[in-house]
């Protein structure tokens, strides 16, 4: 169990292994929720709109099947740009 003191203005401070178990840091947003008089904290990482398409849940499945490929060395490895290339055509 972690505690915290409130201070001035409603602040406090969250302990190491409560912003460790969230997975936040400096700047990024904690988002409260109540239920029956128990408050949930969840972590939430901000990213710049232009890199957004990057965290769909699509573009990570595709992220997960590229990642399990290399790592069952699926795939081809051309020595030169002209045998990838041909590649492409075949």
């Amino acid at each position: 169990m972690a505690q915290a003191k409130l201070r001035d203005k409603g602040q406090l401070t969250l302990p190491p292994e409560i912003r460790a178990a969230l997975g936040v840091g400096e700047g990024d947003v904690i988002e409260f929720q109540i239920h029956g008089g128990v408050v949930t904290l969840r972590g939430w990482k901000m990213v710049p709109a232009d890199q957004a398409w990057f965290w769909t849940a699509e573009w990570q499945q595709g992220e997960r099947e590229a990642s399990d490929d290399i790592a069952a060395h699926r795939g081809t490895v051309h020595s030169t740009d002209d045998a990838f290339l041909a590649s492409l055509d075949s």
